[in-house]
């Protein structure tokens, strides 16, 4: 039986000019990234309860939810809401309560209780949480703290198996990679939370081991052809490895896909970011990665060839 793969994205003999577009991929990369920087300034991420604290109700009514009638029931109660909207389906309800240090949380849960039900008879509640404004503030930074860690462990741990040519690199693109992320998440009104956080530091696991892959075979190449322009070996190291880096994308895709569309509240916005992740994560190892390699590197990793112009 044969060892081929049943299925190829393209060619074995393919041989794409990536290099061709690098200023190109470059010049997108930087603009979309400043974009995405001037949406978090303003107007800025939708922060979930993790990180910005208050109490967070969630409801399902007995038939079509009236948000008309519940907000009037909860002024009637005097609970001054900061949202009541749906998710879910059309008989789900989140209800977002501001809240400090001395809010009695259990009391105020109580009357959001009493208040659905006086407005909506038969409507339950599925969970309530709650987060200290002290609590908040401490996970934002942990949170922010856990992002600059994995940045700086992978910027060591690439240039300790490569050369800092390559961590550079990586680490650059990896910091235009999440500022698209955050981006997305502005753009989308996803809530930042801690699960977010998780989406980030998977995308970043993610889009390194994509790199590592594309830079393992320049690191052959760079060994088995020693005359080659570095800008043909990076081309011809891409096209290389190709097609098992849009089989990995395609199959991370597929999987992650069920969970955006049938996930529910919980589950679908970590699985559209992840989406995002991937689709960002595979083109900027060739788009962006790749070329920061040739600029850093092609003087030093080919001293013994001259630069190709074209």
């Amino acid at each position: 039986m044969s060892g081929r793969p049943l299925l190829r994205f393209v060619r074995g003999d393919t041989h794409i000019n990536f290099m061709r577009g690098r200023f190109l991929g470059l010049a997108t990369s930087a603009i979309l990234s400043l974009a995405s920087l001037v949406l978090f300034f303003h107007p800025g991420l939708t922060l979930g309860l993790d990180f910005k604290g208050g109490i967070v109700v969630e409801a399902r009514t007995d038939g079509p939810a009236d948000f008309g009638k519940i907000r009037g029931a909860l002024a009637a109660h005097h609970i001054e809401a900061a949202g009541v909207q749906a998710f879910g389906g059309n008989n789900d309800v989140l209800i977002r309560l501001g809240a400090d240090e001395n809010t009695n949380t259990n009391a105020v849960i109580d009357q959001v209780r009493h208040a659905i039900a006086e407005a909506q008879p038969g409507a339950t509640v599925l969970r309530a949480d709650a987060v200290g404004a002290s609590v908040s503030a401490e996970l934002l930074r942990n949170g922010l703290l856990a992002l600059g860690l994995s940045l700086v462990m992978i910027l060591a741990y690439i240039w300790f198996r490569f050369e800092w040519e390559f961590a550079l690199s990586a680490v650059v693109t990896l910091v235009l990679d999440l500022t698209k992320t955050v981006g997305f998440l502005v753009l989308t009104h996803f809530e930042f939370d801690l699960v977010m956080v998780a989406a980030i530091l998977t995308i970043l696991g993610y889009s390194t081991n994509d790199k590592v892959v594309v830079y393992d075979r320049v690191r052959e190449n760079l060994r088995r052809y020693r005359t080659m322009p570095l800008r043909e070996l990076i081309d011809l190291s891409i096209n290389e490895t190709l097609n098992r880096t849009l089989g990995t994308s395609t199959t991370v895709f597929l999987a992650a896909l069920p969970l955006a569309i049938f996930g529910g509240s919980s589950l679908s916005g970590f699985a559209w970011v992840m989406l995002f992740g991937i689709v960002v994560g595979t083109s900027s190892s060739i788009f962006i990665a790749a070329p920061l390699l040739l600029l850093l590197g092609e003087k030093r990793l080919r001293k013994d060839t001259k630069p190709v112009t074209r």
